[in-house]
């Protein structure tokens, strides 16, 4: 009785040919977040920038700079905080009463605010999955070197 064997079906199940596959699925899985986190920044980058914002000429850092970017988000955020307090006499907006006008102005802050925050977080959500996807890409691309090792140590169906 004689047994035939498809080399393909044996290179697929071998130690190598699994590693192989796995390798492949994680290098694919790491250009994928890295062009998703890319395409984040990005848009993101592109929406603060065409709201046309500086930083406040009374900044710490990057005063009169264009926002378009995580730290400059992060400056103008702290400016409008500063403003804030010092509209409302150092209090936040659940401290005013319901009946004080400035309660207003701190709530467009706080709103102005957040929103900065928002988009630093997502500057940092970005960097996280380029990062992530850069090191994925990195590991498929050592086990598809150790895939190849195994190939070799493992003797072919045809031996």
């Amino acid at each position: 009785m004689t047994k035939t064997t498809d080399a393909s079906a044996v290179r697929s199940t071998t130690p190598g040919g699994v590693v192989r596959v796995l390798s492949v699925l994680v290098i694919v899985a790491g250009l994928v977040m890295s062009v998703a986190g890319g395409a984040t920044w990005l848009t993101v980058q592109r929406q603060l920038a065409d709201e046309r914002i500086t930083v406040s000429e009374d900044a710490k850092w990057f005063a009169g700079e264009k926002i378009d970017g995580p730290l400059t988000a992060y400056a103008e955020a702290e400016v409008i905080e500063r403003h804030a307090l010092e509209a409302s006499g150092g209090r936040t907006y659940a401290e005013l009463d319901r009946e004080d006008p400035t309660r207003q102005v701190v709530m467009t802050g706080s709103f102005l605010r957040a929103s900065l925050f928002t988009s630093v977080v997502s500057f940092g959500v970005a960097a996280l999955a380029m990062g992530l996807g850069l090191i994925l890409a990195i590991i498929g691309y050592v086990l598809l070197l150790v895939s190849r090792r195994l190939a070799a140590l493992t003797p072919s169906a045809t031996d």
